[in-house]
């Protein structure tokens, strides 16, 4: 079944009445006046739909980003992935499930993925940690980055994350350290390597696996330094005023390109990813695949020097 958020509720009881129609359709009651009612119906709640997505403020964004029945990292893998292969363990520590990475083939070509996975149910959230990465699963990226330069090839990230995991056993086992170590292997790679913000991109353990040549962000994603609630509890020691926060911080990704933060938006179907997952993620794979096509042509030094001065030119003005 389909889930709503909040601000969803006109379209949830236009499409609630287009089923009950069905419904009495499928009995045989009055099938002709009833297809011409479920029609106008449908066309209304497509409408409806089309409007509300135009106008989303940060905030709804926000929980577009975060939508329970989103596709995340391994429904992309599985749909643009082939013979993909996944690798487990950083060899220091264990295995981090909430960070899945392997190599496989993208369009006939050799490729690394690395990216965070939320899960889809219970049990999966549970196994995936919703996400939040510990150090190994940090240090199992570093582990697969290194191996794609040493073979030449290149790299990509499908970040999904409300941020690192804040555990004690984390910070026990060095977080903050594994985060800027992944961070500095992007940018030491000289393969290009392309991040895409699928849903969520949070603090660092966002950023661990996005410093890249490229950073891509589906249309109804967010990337920041904090949560909005997190902003919020810090700024005015109240939560409730996330809305505020997530308006205030830009964290969408119209604001996010106007600023030169990432380098493309990729356009999501009217509703969002989730309904319309295959059509998502297809855009998404046109996307990484133009990215891929404009780095090829670079040498090793220049691919590493072209994403030091991208992010060297972040934040800079020009006079």
């Amino acid at each position: 079944m389909r889930s709503y958020l909040d601000f969803e509720k006109p379209v949830a009881e236009l499409e609630a009445k287009v089923e009950e129609l069905r419904t009495m359709q499928s009995a045989g009651n009055g099938a002709a006046d009833i297809a011409e009612d479920i029609g106008r119906l449908e066309t209304k709640a497509a409408q409806a739909l089309r409007d509300l997505y135009a106008e989303l403020t940060p905030w709804q964004k926000t929980q577009v980003a975060r939508h329970p029945q989103r596709p995340h990292c391994l429904d992309y893998i599985s749909t643009l992935i082939t013979e993909f292969v996944p690798f487990a363990g950083d060899r220091k520590f264990s295995e981090d499930y909430a960070v899945v990475g392997g190599f496989g083939r993208f369009r006939g070509e050799s490729i690394c993925v690395i990216g965070h996975e939320k899960g889809s149910t219970t049990e999966s959230r549970l196994k995936h940690n919703f996400g939040m990465a510990r150090p190994e699963g940090y240090r199992k990226a570093v582990r697969l980055m290194e191996m794609a330069d040493r073979f030449g090839i290149p790299v990509l990230a499908l970040v999904d994350t409300a941020g690192a995991y804040p555990g004690i056993d984390a910070e026990e086992r060095g977080q903050a350290e594994a985060i800027a170590r992944s961070t500095e292997a992007c940018l030491n790679l000289t393969v290009p390597n392309i991040a895409v913000i699928l849903g969520e991109g949070g603090s660092g353990g966002a950023v661990a696996l996005a410093t890249a040549n490229r950073v891509l962000m589906l249309e109804h994603a967010i990337y920041s330094v904090i949560s909005p609630e997190g902003a919020a509890s810090i700024l005015w020691r109240d939560t409730t005023k996330a809305q505020d926060a997530a308006t205030n911080m830009k964290i969408t990704a119209a604001d996010l390109s106007h600023f030169g933060i990432i380098d493309g938006i990729i356009t999501e179907p009217v509703g969002g990813a989730h309904r319309d997952p295959a059509a998502a993620m297809a855009a998404a794979g046109e996307a990484i695949a133009n990215a891929l096509t404009e780095l090829r042509a670079l040498d090793r030094d220049a691919v590493r020097r072209q994403r030091r001065d991208k992010f060297l030119a972040i934040g800079r003005s020009l006079e």
